[in-house]
């Protein structure tokens, strides 16, 4: 048994595809047939079922695959510790985040962690969590920020900042002159919402029981969208508005002549995003630069609800 060998396993099972699998270990594909069947053999059980049109785990598989990662993973803490100095933040770190943290944290972080840790460059991913999670698990990513609850076996997570929602209007609408909103009077507008799969969606639909009952009930108009920015760009034209967390609630595209934030009055929603890694990761001090810096640039707790 050899790390080789783990590593072939881990990665088969990841990718399920044994030309592909070969491709990400920069192997031939026969290479890693036989190294994987080698390890089956001297074990003396199958680790995948395999087929003309699929290559899958078995159960027992499951549990060797998983336990595999966690020898490469120490294998890869016992490089660390040999690096010159033993230096945490002398390597790239990858770091995911949902997709709507990502664009709005990442302008601000990059600057910062380079001033404070100019040999760590970042390899960014954004994603659903539900992925994030995944490449977390797996070893393809080292950090992920997220929004709570967040909730997995053997991650350590770290609450970074609250961040409260605000309100998008069109300049034009009859709400454009007030001083705040309350979450009932959502009710009867129309709302823009982020498509399935986006932790924000639900997070505002929690938020607003009452556009969450009409959308079981069918009877309020919702508009989807993949993205906060083409949301922003709905609301400018006068499709309707949305909800948005603070940070990417400025008017980066347009004047007040278009787009007017409105702040809500008490309770004021927002989320609490935090930071997730694995409790093996052998690097803890890169966590904790990150996590630092990522404070240094977020949004603070919520604000004083209006009244």
């Amino acid at each position: 048994m050899t790390l080789t060998e783990l590593r072939y396993i881990v990665t088969l099972a990841q990718e399920q595809h044994f030309g592909h699998a070969a491709e990400r270990c920069h192997v031939s594909q026969p290479t890693l047939s036989v190294g994987v069947k080698k390890l089956e053999d001297e074990l003396g059980i199958m680790i995948f079922e395999r087929s003309k049109s699929a290559v899958r785990v078995t159960p027992i598989g499951e549990r060797i695959v998983a336990q595999a990662q966690k020898v490469l993973e120490e294998a890869l803490a016992i490089r660390e510790l040999a690096t010159a100095g033993k230096n945490q933040l002398s390597a790239p770190l990858k770091v995911g985040a949902i997709y709507t943290i990502g664009p709005y944290l990442f302008p601000h972080l990059v600057p910062q962690l380079h001033r404070v840790a100019p040999e760590m460059p970042l390899y960014i991913e954004e994603n659903f969590t539900h992925v994030l999670r995944d490449k977390l698990r797996n070893g393809e990513l080292d950090a992920i920020i997220v929004a709570l609850p967040f909730n997995e076996p053997d991650v350590l997570t770290k609450p970074l900042y609250d961040e409260p929602f605000s309100l998008l209007v069109p300049a034009n609408h009859a709400w454009a002159n007030r001083d705040t909103v309350t979450l009932d009077e959502l009710d009867d507008s129309k709302l823009l919402l982020l498509g399935e799969g986006h932790c924000f969606r639900d997070q505002v639909l929690e938020a607003c029981p009452s556009i969450r009952k009409g959308e079981e009930q069918h009877k309020h108009t919702t508009v989807e969208s993949s993205s906060l920015e083409t949301i922003r760009h709905m609301v400018a034209s006068g499709i309707g508005m949305t909800v948005l967390p603070m940070s990417a609630a400025d008017d980066r595209y347009y004047s007040s002549e278009l787009l007017v934030t409105k702040q809500f009055r008490s309770p004021v929603p927002y989320r609490t995003v935090a930071i997730a890694w694995r409790a093996s990761f052998p690097r803890p001090k890169a966590v904790e630069m990150l996590s630092d810096s990522i404070r240094l640039c977020s949004i603070s707790q919520p604000p004083q609800a209006a009244k």
